[in-house]
C-alpha cells in the first residue's frame, strides 16, 4: 500500500512530463514580503493576474518590529518591503492581514491556527519552514521566488517526487523534554544532511502524544534535517485543533472533511524508502553548541572531543567552537548566557509561553539578561493575555513584545550584539544568523526561561516541581 506521502502527492499530480518533473496543483499559496516582489513584477510584465486569488494569502513578517507597530518602521528597507506587499496584494486582489490586522503574525503560525492549513493539501510558500504545515497532514515545503510566481499565474508548480523517509518515536517522553528536543535529538544523530532527498512521516507513539503545537514544531524543523518537508498524519489532535477556526469547513462540510481526513494514513503495508527509529526514553532537553542546527547535545552533556572527528568534520567542528567561543570536552552548565529568544515559527505558539511561564513563575529575569518575548501571532498575544500569562512574566520581570519574526534572523531590529550569547528557540544557530558575531544556542522554551533566570545554561528540570 502508498505511504500518505504518496496518497496526497499522487492526488494532486495534473501532469508527468516524461523523463521530467511532475505538474503538481498547489491548495495553498502563503506570500510575505521578503520572496514575492519580483514574482508580482513578473506577473505585470507578463499581464496576467493570479489564476486563483482565493487561494493565495498575504501577510508581513521577517521585517516588521516586535514594538510600535503602529507607527511607520524607522528602517528604509523594511518598510519598503512591508509597504510593497500591502500594494501588491491590492492590485491583484489577495487577501491581506497587514501589520495591526488581528489576523497578522508569522505566516507559520497563522496559517494553522487560521483553519488555512488543512489535513491532504498541498502548501507551498516561499520561505523554507513551510514544512511547519505539515503537521496538520499536509504536504508543504518552500519554494523560490520564481516558483511563486509560476504558483501564482497557474496554481502549479513543476517537482520532482522526492523519495520517503519515516521517523518513528517509540515510547514516552521524559520530564523536561519537549517537541523541540525531539527534532534537535534528531538531527544530532542523522546530522543536518541525513534526510536530503525526503519528505520525512514522523510517526510513532512519541509522536502521536505531542500537542498540535508540538507536532508544529517537529515539522518546523524537517528543513534543518536536510528534508524536503516533513508531516505527521492527521488524527482526533488534528481534528479537535481545527474545529470552529476561521477557515476550517463547517457543519455538514466539517463532517465530510474529517470523514476524509480519517483516511489520510500510511498503509500497514506501507513501504517506504528508508526508515529510522528511536527511542523517547535516550531524549533529554537539548541545547546546540556549535554552528549548524545537528551539533546538539543533551544539556547535561559534554560537548564532544575533539578527535571525535576527522577530516572536513573535524575542521568544521573547529570552526564552529573558535566561533562560539568554546572549548571540545566541556560542559555548557553554567555558562554566561547574553540574550534569551522565546518566538519564531518554530516556538512562537500559546503552548511555548505556558511552558516559559511555568520556570518564570515565582522567580526573576536575571540581572544582565536581555530577554525578547515575542508572539507568534496577534492571536498568540490575546490568549497569553487571555490567559494572564502575562501577569505572571512581567511579575519575573519580562515585557511581551509585538509579533513577527524578530531576532529568529537578522532582518529587523532585533539582533544580538557581536560576540553575545543567545539561548534561542528558533531555528538556526548558523554565524551571523541572529546578528553578526551573535553566539546562537538553539534550546527549548523550558531551557531558555531556565537560562532567562538564573543567567547560565541550566538544565530545566532542576527548577521544574
Amino acid at each position: 500500500m502508498n505511504t500518505l506521502f504518496d496518497k496526497i502527492w499522487d492526488s494532486h499530480v495534473v501532469n508527468t512530463i516524461t523523463d521530467g518533473p511532475v505538474q503538481l496543483y498547489i491548495d495553498r499559496l502563503y506570500c510575505h514580503e521578503v520572496t514575492s516582489p519580483q514574482a508580482f513584477d513578473g506577473l505585470r510584465s507578463r499581464g496576467i493576474s493570479p489564476l486563483r486569488p482565493e487561494r493565495i494569502f498575504c501577510m508581513p513578517d521577517h521585517n516588521t518590529p516586535t514594538h510600535d507597530q503602529d507607527k511607520e518602521i524607522e528602517d528604509p528597507v523594511s518598510r519598503r518591503q512591508v509597504e510593497t506587499l500591502k500594494a501588491n496584494a491590492e492590485e491583484f486582489g489577495l487577501m491581506h492581514f497587514g501589520m495591526m490586522d488581528s489576523r497578522n503574525g508569522i505566516i507559520h503560525v497563522v496559517g494553522p491556527e487560521r483553519g488555512l492549513s488543512l489535513p491532504g493539501m498541498t502548501i507551498v510558500c516561499g520561505d523554507s519552514h513551510t514544512s511547519t504545515h505539515g503537521a496538520m497532514g499536509a504536504v508543504a515545503f518552500g519554494i523560490g521566488t520564481s516558483e511563486v510566481e509560476m504558483v501564482m499565474a497557474s496554481q502549479c508548480i513543476l517537482q520532482q517526487k522526492p523519495k520517503s523517509m519515516r521517523i518513528s518515536v517509540e515510547g514516552q517522553l521524559g520530564k523536561g523534554v519537549t517537541a523541540k528536543d525531539v527534532a534537535l535529538y534528531i538531527m544530532k544523530n542523522i546530522t543536518t544532511s541525513g534526510a536530503t532527498g525526503y519528505f520525512v512521516e514522523y510517526a510513532g507513539s512519541a509522536v502521536r502524544s505531542l500537542s498540535m503545537e508540538g507536532r508544529l514544531t517537529l515539522c518546523n524543523l524537517s528543513i534543518e534535517m536536510g528534508a524536503r518537508g516533513g508531516f505527521i498524519a492527521p488524527d482526533q489532535t488534528t481534528f479537535d485543533y481545527l474545529k470552529g477556526r476561521e477557515y476550517a469547513p463547517k457543519g455538514e462540510d466539517w463532517d465530510r472533511a474529517v470523514e476524509y481526513w480519517k483516511t489520510l494514513r500510511s498503509g500497514d503495508d506501507a513501504v517506504f524508502d528508508k526508515e529510522i527509529v528511536f527511542d523517547a526514553s535516550d531524549i533529554c532537553p537539548m541545547i546546540t553548541y556549535g554552528t549548524n542546527p545537528g551539533m546538539g547535545i543533551a544539556i547535561d552533556e559534554n560537548i564532544p572531543s575533539a578527535d571525535s572527528f576527522s577530516g572536513e568534520a573535524a575542521a568544521s567542528f573547529a570552526k564552529s567552537l573558535d566561533y562560539m567561543g568554546f572549548d571540545a570536552g566541556s560542559s555548557l552548565l553554567g555558562k554566561k548566557i547574553d540574550y534569551v529568544f522565546l518566538g519564531a515559527c518554530t516556538n512562537g505558539r500559546i503552548e511555548d509561553f505556558r511552558a516559559f511561564a511555568t520556570i518564570a513563575a515565582g522567580r526573576h529575569k536575571a540581572e544582565g539578561v536581555t530577554a525578547w518575548l515575542v508572539p507568534g501571532s496577534w492571536e498568540v498575544s490575546r490568549q497569553i493575555r487571555e490567559e494572564g500569562l502575562d501577569k505572571i512574566l512581567e511579575a519575573a520581570g519580562f515585557e511581551i513584545r509585538q509579533p513577527g519574526c524578530s531576532a529568529c534572523l537578522a532582518m529587523n531590529d532585533d539582533k544580538i550584539p557581536a560576540g553575545k550569547y543567545s539561548v534561542s528557540t528558533s531555528n538556526r544557530n548558523f554565524e551571523g544568523r541572529q546578528g553578526p558575531g551573535a553566539r546562537t544556542l538553539l534550546a527549548s522554551p523550558l531551557t531558555a526561561a531556565a537560562a532567562a533566570v538564573t543567567g547560565v545554561i541550566t538544565d530545566p528540570r532542576s527548577l521544574m516541581d
